[in-house]
C-alpha cells in the first residue's frame, strides 16, 4: 500500500448539452458558473448553472446574435461580478448577469474572432486599473480599460502586414503594484512574447517551436515568479520568471504529456501556485506540482545572474472525455473544485482531493 496520500481527480457532476461550449468560468464567491459557447446555428449561448446537491441546475439560458469564444471575471469587482466576453466577430462585451438584454460595455476589439482574453485589477486584492487583454486572428494584442470603450489603452500589432501570425493565447502578470503590469502572448508559430505595459515594449521573446495553445502566470498580482506555456504536439514548458539573463532570457523546463496530444491549456490552482492542471486534446487532465531547485539563480562566466529551472512531478491524471478539454476553471473559493467543458458537448464539475497534503 502506498503510504503517501496522492491527490485524485474525481468527477462530481456532468451534463450533456445541445450546444458547443468554448469556455467555462466560476462566478466569484458563489456556487454558480457560466458556460459560453455556440448553438448549431452559430448564435451565442450564455448559460448560468448552479450546483444544487446531486444535480446541475440551469438558472439562465441566453441566446445572442454571435457565438461566444471566451470569457473572464478578472477585471470585475467581487461586488459587481460582471462577465467580460469575446465573440467570433471580434466584439469585446461586458455583461451584467442579472440583466443580459444588452452589454454594459461593447467594443470592436478585433477584425475577426477573439481567440483568448484575460482580466486583471478588478478584485480587491489586486493592483492597478481594471483591464482586459484580448488577442485575435488578426495577430493583434490589445489592452482595454473597462472604463473607456472608445479605444484600447495599449496595442501590440504585427510590424509586417504581409506576415501576420494568429495570436492564440494571452495572460496578465507581474501586476504587483499600481504601475507594473505585463502581458504574455503566444502565437501559432511558437512565438512567445512578454510585453511590458509600463514601458510599452517587448521585454522578452522566444520561440517554443510549436503553436502556443495556452499560457498562464502562477499568480497575476505578484512579482513575476513563473509562467507555463502549453503547445501542440504534447509539449508544455514552465519558465522561471524571477531571473532574466541579458542573453539567455528565462530558464525553463519542458515536459511531454503521456498520450502525445495537443495541450490545450494550463491552469494554476488559486490556493497553491505550485500546483497546476494541464488539459489535453485526448480528454485527459494531468495534475502537476512544480519543485523549485536548491538555487534559483547562479552566476554565469560574465558575472550575470542566470535562472535555474525546477522540476515537474505528475501527481495525478484522469481521462474524463473522448474529445479535447477546451476549457477548465478552478473555483476561487473552494480548493480543488473545478468546472470543465469539452467538445463532446458536455460540462463536468469535478474535485481534486488531498490538495492540502501535497
Amino acid at each position: 500500500m502506498d503510504a503517501k496520500p496522492k491527490p485524485q481527480i474525481l468527477e462530481h457532476l456532468s451534463k450533456s448539452l445541445t450546444v458547443t461550449i468554448y469556455d467555462t468560468k466560476w462566478i466569484p464567491s458563489s456556487a454558480r458558473f457560466v458556460a459560453l459557447g455556440s448553438h448549431a446555428r452559430n448564435t451565442g449561448c450564455l448559460q448560468i448553472y448552479e450546483l444544487d446537491g446531486q444535480e446541475l441546475k440551469l438558472l439562465k439560458d441566453v441566446e445572442k446574435k454571435d457565438a461566444f469564444k471566451v470569457g473572464t471575471f478578472g477585471a470585475s469587482s467581487i461586488v459587481e461580478r460582471r462577465l467580460a466576453s469575446g465573440n467570433f466577430v471580434g466584439q469585446l462585451q461586458i455583461w451584467d448577469l442579472e440583466n443580459t438584454n444588452a452589454p454594459v460595455f461593447e467594443a470592436q476589439a478585433h477584425a475577426s474572432i477573439i481567440n483568448a482574453m484575460d482580466g486583471c485589477g478588478g478584485q480587491a486584492k489586486g493592483y492597478g486599473a481594471p483591464e482586459l487583454v484580448t488577442c485575435g486572428r488578426d495577430g493583434c494584442v490589445r489592452v482595454w480599460d473597462v472604463r473607456q470603450p472608445d479605444a484600447p489603452v495599449a496595442a501590440f500589432e504585427p510590424s509586417d502586414p504581409s506576415n501576420i501570425r494568429d495570436c492564440w493565447s494571452v495572460a496578465f502578470g507581474n501586476s504587483y503594484n499600481d504601475e507594473e503590469r505585463c502581458v504574455l502572448a503566444g502565437y501559432d508559430n511558437g512565438d512567445v512574447k512578454l510585453f511590458d505595459l509600463r514601458m510599452n515594449k517587448i521585454r522578452w521573446e522566444t520561440n517554443v517551436r510549436n503553436g502556443v495553445c495556452g499560457l498562464s502566470f502562477d499568480r497575476k498580482d505578484i512579482e513575476m515568479n513563473k509562467f507555463a506555456v502549453t503547445c501542440l504536439e504534447a509539449q508544455f514548458h514552465v519558465f522561471d520568471a524571477r531571473t532574466q539573463h541579458p542573453k539567455k532570457g528565462f530558464a525553463s523546463v519542458t515536459e511531454k504529456v503521456a498520450q502525445g496530444s495537443t495541450v490545450w491549456g494550463v491552469h494554476h490552482l488559486p490556493q497553491n501556485r505550485e500546483i497546476s492542471m494541464v488539459a489535453s486534446g485526448d480528454g485527459s487532465l494531468y495534475l502537476y506540482r512544480y519543485h523549485y531547485p536548491d538555487q534559483r539563480k547562479v552566476k554565469d562566466a560574465d558575472g550575470s545572474d542566470l535562472g535555474v529551472a525546477g522540476t515537474l512531478e505528475l501527481l495525478a491524471d484522469r481521462n474524463v472525455s473522448t474529445q479535447p478539454i477546451a476549457s477548465f476553471d478552478w473555483s476561487p473559493d473552494k480548493e480543488g473544485l473545478f468546472v470543465s467543458g469539452s467538445f463532446d458537448q458536455c460540462i463536468r464539475v469535478g474535485v481534486v482531493t488531498k490538495l492540502n497534503k501535497v
